[in-house]
């Protein structure tokens, strides 16, 4: 099994470093999401108007190597979406040209709603394949395997980040980095 950092924090160590420490809450079972624990960190950024360093949202970015059973599929597919789903909402927010846009995460599928003319992503898990598949409005469908580590379109060997990284920019109107999320295959 895998170690679960990357989806829980323990209570007590819920500290931050922005350019002072900022003690972020939690809920009272003792963990909380990394997703919860992220926010906090953009929120007391914004509000003490410091600047922030965006940190890796998974600390065990390709731990698993070779083929997945079904609760390694899991885990592994798991931490990817909620990672992914968790900087779309920040690329989201941050971006002033997409007042419509939308982010959900629910079930095992990422929509990615960017509005007119952009469309909409639609990453979801494929449990039966063991596979991640993509909708993309610019590049079309594909569908993604686990190897080595990260998500990779065994057409054309390109990764779901690395795709996510060329397409994503255009659309926010900033640099992005989905290397920084759990099984990019990258370990900046």
């Amino acid at each position: 099994m895998l170690p679960r950092f990357c989806n829980r924090v323990w209570r007590r160590g819920t500290v931050v470093k922005l350019e002072r420490r900022v003690k972020c809450s939690t809920i009272a079972s003792g963990y909380t999401t990394f997703a919860e624990r992220e926010r906090c960190i953009l929120t007391n950024a914004r509000e003490s108007k410091q600047g922030y360093k965006q940190i890796r949202f998974c600390s065990h970015n390709g731990a698993v190597k070779g083929p997945l059973t079904p609760l390694t599929y899991e885990q592994v597919c798991d931490e990817t979406l909620e990672s992914l789903a968790e900087y779309f909402e920040i690329l989201v927010e941050e971006a002033v040209n997409l007042k419509a846009a939308d982010v959900s995460y629910s079930d095992g599928v990422l929509t990615v709603k960017f509005g007119i003319p952009h469309g909409t992503y639609v990453i979801n898990r494929q449990t039966p394949n063991l596979q991640i598949w993509l909708s993309s409005p610019i590049s079309g469908p594909k569908r993604y395997d686990f190897h080595d580590g990260h998500w990779v379109y065994r057409h054309d060997g390109i990764s779901l980040h690395k795709l996510l990284n060329q397409e994503i920019p255009s659309i926010v109107n900033q640099d992005v980095d989905f290397f920084r999320c759990a099984y990019s295959g990258s370990n900046k």
